[in-house]
């Protein structure tokens, strides 16, 4: 993994590898965030008489904010930089967490999770832009992979965890416990996090291994004139991305948020095995990315291979795998099968759209450039998850089940 790499300056030091594990604590602690509101699905049901059909909408609260943010969000990341809007993006989905916890009825619950939108738009994208910064090219898929596969790491524990909390004290306590980790994560953040050019931790030579290996350049100056985004909507790679990820992210946010109720209720399982059930896969999807998509896709670059051509390979035999998992049978061992040939599938095509990202935009841009592709990547999620869930609630009492 090039920890061990020296130069003619001397050993690299592995500072850089520091602030990977530090962003994937942040996409980490966002996604508990955003899975508590799916684990808490029953118990708000209790506490409000809230119907499917209502916790669709609910759902879809947060992803219309995050969404229409997206782009806005790339152009404050390139004008403003990483830290000053990973700071303020923080505190806003912190404060989100524990006003849904405070939530007196349906209405502030969705004026929190809104919120939770507004904040954690940045999130993606920044971590993408600081990645850039902070790895060469060489190293970039498991450097992206590391905290690209928190999102689905996030799940492996998160579920469980929070169900545990659910269960032995209530729903307010689980979102409160979600917005007390964000806390430690903005301080973690405010203390560790600089740019290369910032840091006064990071030696010389880790600074020019960086900077000679192909990060993305610094460049404020350029960022404040504003970045090209008619030139960026019309290159075929953006637009593919953006296609790409559109169609992954309703897949992913199907796993995500659907999967534990429906077990619970089509397949009659009680909270804590369904919380078990759903963990699984995701720990195997987590384990995934950071081997095949990160590390294996790093050491076949350095090892002499066409960059393009390894990524492209990931990506269409990752996104086979998922077809392989979506024709899972929907009960018993097949549905775990499909489960996990879906997750696996995913975790190799997401780490690899990642990290493509910094590598067809140059200079201060790299900011709006995620945010392209995640535009239609939450609509996606947006149109069509929002909507397919309330959808699934009349649809269940149509065929009978409760």
């Amino acid at each position: 993994m090039a920890f061990s790499q020296t130069t003619q300056g001397g050993a690299i030091a592995r500072r850089r590898w520091g602030i990977a594990a530090l962003l994937g604590f942040g996409i980490l602690v966002s996604y508990f965030d955003r899975v508590n509101l799916s684990v808490s699905k029953e118990a708000l049901h209790d506490a409000f008489g809230m119907s499917a059909v209502l916790f669709g909408f609910l759902s879809s609260a947060y992803n219309w904010p995050y969404a229409a943010l997206q782009i806005p969000c790339g152009l404050l990341l390139d004008r403003f930089g990483v830290r000053r809007v990973g700071i303020v993006s923080t505190i806003i989905w912190a404060a989100a967490s524990f006003a849904a916890a405070l939530s007196l009825g349906v209405k502030s619950l969705f004026g929190a999770r809104i919120l939770l939108g507004i904040g954690e738009a940045p999130t993606f994208p920044g971590t993408a832009k600081a990645t850039g910064y902070w790895f060469p090219k060489d190293e970039r898929s498991l450097a992206t992979a590391m905290f690209d596969s928190m999102a689905k790491f996030s799940s492996a524990i998160g579920i469980p965890v929070l169900g545990m909390v659910l269960v032995h004290f209530g729903w307010r306590t689980n979102f409160a416990v979600t917005g007390i980790i964000s806390v430690v994560y903005l301080a973690l953040f405010l203390a560790f996090y600089r740019n290369p050019s910032q840091d006064a931790k990071l030696t010389e030579v880790e600074r020019n291994y960086i900077r000679s290996g192909g990060a993305q350049p610094e460049d404020p100056e350029r960022a404040a004139q504003g970045a090209p985004l008619g030139y960026l909507i019309t290159r075929k790679k953006v637009l593919g991305l953006a296609l790409g990820y559109g169609s992954y992210n309703y897949v992913f946010y199907l796993l995500l948020t659907w999967l534990p109720a429906y077990l619970a209720e089509a397949h009659h399982l009680d909270l804590t095995r369904s919380f078990l059930y759903t963990s699984v896969p995701w720990l195997c999807a987590t384990a995934g990315e950071l081997t095949v998509g990160g590390w294996l896709t790093d050491s076949l670059i350095q090892r002499g291979w066409n960059a393009t051509r390894v990524r492209q390979f990931f990506l269409v035999g990752g996104t086979s795998v998922g077809l392989c998992g979506g024709a899972g049978t929907p009960c018993g061992c097949g549905h775990a099968l499909g489960q996990e040939l879906s997750r696996q599938g995913q975790a190799f095509l997401a780490g690899k759209g990642q990290s493509r990202r910094g590598s067809i935009i140059v200079g201060a841009f790299v900011g709006i450039l995620p945010n392209w592709p995640n535009y239609v990547f939450n609509c996606g999620r947006g149109t069509l998850a929002g909507r397919g869930v309330p959808a699934r609630g009349p649809a269940r009492r149509r065929s009978g089940r409760a």
